[in-house]
């Protein structure tokens, strides 16, 4: 079979090329690949691209923030009743945005406790980073957001993943795959390398499986705080919820076949299956559901996670270098953040942090980017920004993508 028959490919005209060479370079003769319409160059795997494997395990294709993802909670409050200014503020005073933690308050999980114990015992050396960042939002395109739907209610949603912890697993492997030890220190390699994979049935392989199901319990852990938090300053419950992530890898049956499915920046929607999809700090969000269709099947039950970039950080923001704690301007971007920032006010968006490198004209408009997947999913509730909390300029975070 061609390549071009094993690879489905959502909205062509708006990805850039070089996505679509890196997503080629990782299909083999037996594999299934799949770009959706939000898909960008990423690090050997473009992110918005899935991959099925018969015998491998893609690392590339999980990448370094291991299950990265949402979780999205409907309110019992009406957004017309809630101060968002007020929450907005309560949100960065009690939740730690980049790196380090700036609220003292105290945080406990089980996954903590299997973090001691992990089975992939190099992993137990990370537990003090661990719980130092448990609960903690991160930077880059990292949120927590309030929003409004079309019947009135406040709804909360995050997108983080598993901080240092997820980072520090995947250089470790990243190591352990050039015949080095995990603590050691390796460089990356090329973004447009070949994707680094594991045969299945390896004792890596399966330490690397190992590896990250407690990495995703972990990021799983930390949404659940953070939502809860948010709860608790609104003084609201759950009333409908959603969580899934869109780094990770499964065990999975297609065309009569087991693979192993890797989305990097690709959300799973398998008929019936819900999920939250964000945008930017000024555009819609939506929650939609997986349909069952002939290219649904061709695209692994697989969807968008965002409405992807289209100018890079430094295009956006300029470039910038860390100097004594803080960012010192070298030259200009292309975004007037002021001016972003002045086009939310008039529009009632409480912005917290952020930068030029997040600013809407950065992305796609996630409208454009869905119509591409026109009977693949549909759209439950349509979601409009009301607040937004980000890591600002100012917090270096090396853990943020």
């Amino acid at each position: 079979m061609a390549l071009s028959e094993r690879i489905t490919i959502f909205g062509r005209d708006i990805i850039d090329r070089a996505a679509i060479e890196q997503l080629e370079r990782c299909v083999g003769e037996d594999d299934i690949g799949v770009l959706n319409a939000d898909a960008h160059h990423g690090y050997r795997h473009p992110i918005g691209g899935a991959v099925a494997y018969r015998d491998k395990i893609s690392l590339s294709g999980v990448g370094f923030d291991i299950a990265c993802g949402n979780k999205a909670v409907r309110t019992n409050i009406r957004a017309a009743d809630v101060d968002i200014a007020r929450v907005m503020d309560e949100i960065v005073r009690r939740i730690s945005f980049g790196v380090g933690r700036k609220s003292k308050e105290p945080v406990d999980h089980p996954v903590l406790e299997r973090i001691a114990h992990a089975e992939f015992k190099p992993q137990r050396k990370l537990y003090t980073l661990a719980a130092e960042q448990l609960g903690t939002v991160g930077g880059g395109n990292h949120y927590v957001d309030l929003y409004r739907d079309d019947d009135g209610w406040l709804w909360v949603a995050v997108h983080f993943g598993s901080r240092g912890f997820g980072h520090r697993t995947t250089m470790g492997f990243i190591a352990l795959s050039q015949g080095r030890s995990f603590d050691d220190h390796v460089p990356e390699g090329s973004m447009d390398a070949p994707p680094i994979l594991f045969d299945a049935r390896s004792e890596l392989g399966q330490d690397y499986l190992a590896a990250i199901e407690l990495a995703g319990e972990y990021a799983y852990a930390g949404r659940d705080i953070v939502v809860e938090k948010v709860l608790e300053i609104l003084g609201a419950r759950a009333t409908y919820t959603v969580h899934n992530h869109h780094n990770f890898l499964w065990r999975e049956e297609h065309f009569g076949h087991e693979w192993w499915v890797v989305r990097k920046g690709c959300t799973p929607a398998f008929p019936g299956q819900a999920s939250f999809i964000g945008s930017t700090m000024g555009d819609i969000a939506v929650i939609v559901e997986g349909m069952e269709s002939e290219l649904a099947r061709r695209a692994l039950y697989t969807t968008v996670h965002g409405a992807g970039r289209t100018m890079s950080r430094t295009q956006a923001a300029g470039k910038r270098r860390w100097r004594r704690g803080r960012w010192v301007q070298v030259s200009p971007g292309l975004v007037n953040f002021e001016q972003v920032k002045a086009q939310l006010r008039s529009r009632g968006i409480e912005l917290r942090g952020g930068g030029a490198d997040e600013a809407p004209q950065c992305y796609k408009p996630l409208r454009e980017v869905l119509a591409r997947h026109e009977g693949t999913i549909r759209i439950l509730w349509t979601l409009y920004p009301l607040g937004v909390a980000m890591a600002g300029e100012q917090d270096f975070d090396p853990y943020k993508d």
